[in-house]
């Protein structure tokens, strides 16, 4: 398995992209979906048989069944696919971890598309990272099945993956959620400890 080193990583590198509608893969976090369209399918094939990595990317209108070169994001995240298995004639089950974020420099290809990528640096969390490790132990102590969930998709030691959880699979739109992908380690700590004491105001007064 091909493994990322944010100090070792080439400057830019091809892998094959798997389009994602309504959700994104946040670094140190995992996935697991199934794929049936041909585009999606044959992205995660081509993985398998080049080094194992690819670029979740999501799309712009999660309805478009292809969205082509201009329909999806510029940012994502690099994927090691860690098991894809057929569930039936055209359907993959696919279950990704979360590497690095990276940004599309080139994106060609029709029924299976690659892009020329670099990968992203997260940046230094700072004072931000106080805060937000306070609010997510607040909530999830109120959240005990989040907990245990959540315990179960952490792929990493590193501090932020338990950031990145709570960005991936907070109750927010996709957009928002892509906005946060895109952010700096700072600034996802930041939405985190706001958005999180802001739902469990919500729901205590709910």
């Amino acid at each position: 398995m091909d493994e990322l080193d944010g100090e070792a990583a080439p400057a830019s590198r091809l892998v094959p992209v798997l389009p994602l509608k309504d959700i994104c893969l946040f670094p140190s976090a995992s996935l697991a979906l199934v794929v049936d369209r041909p585009l999606a399918v044959a992205g995660a094939r081509t993985a398998e048989r080049c080094g194992g990595i690819l670029l979740a990317l999501a799309q712009r209108d999660p309805k478009a069944a292809n969205p082509g070169l201009h329909g999806l994001y510029a940012i994502g995240t690099l994927a090691s696919v860690r098991e894809a298995f057929a569930v039936s004639p055209g359907e993959l089950r696919v279950e990704l971890d979360g590497l690095a974020r990276a940004r599309v420099r080139a994106l060609v290809g029709q029924d299976m598309m690659v892009a020329e990528v670099e990968q992203i640096e997260d940046g230094d969390e700072g004072d931000q990272w106080g805060p937000a490790v306070e609010a997510l132990a607040r909530y999830l102590h109120s959240h005990a099945d989040l907990r245990a969930f959540l315990d179960q998709q952490r792929r990493a030691g590193d501090p932020m993956a338990w950031v990145n959880l709570a960005c991936q699979h907070l109750p927010i739109a996709a957009t928002a959620r892509q906005r946060l992908l895109e952010a700096s380690a700072a600034e996802r700590c930041t939405f985190i400890s706001r958005g999180l004491d802001a739902l469990l105001r919500k729901e205590s007064a709910g």
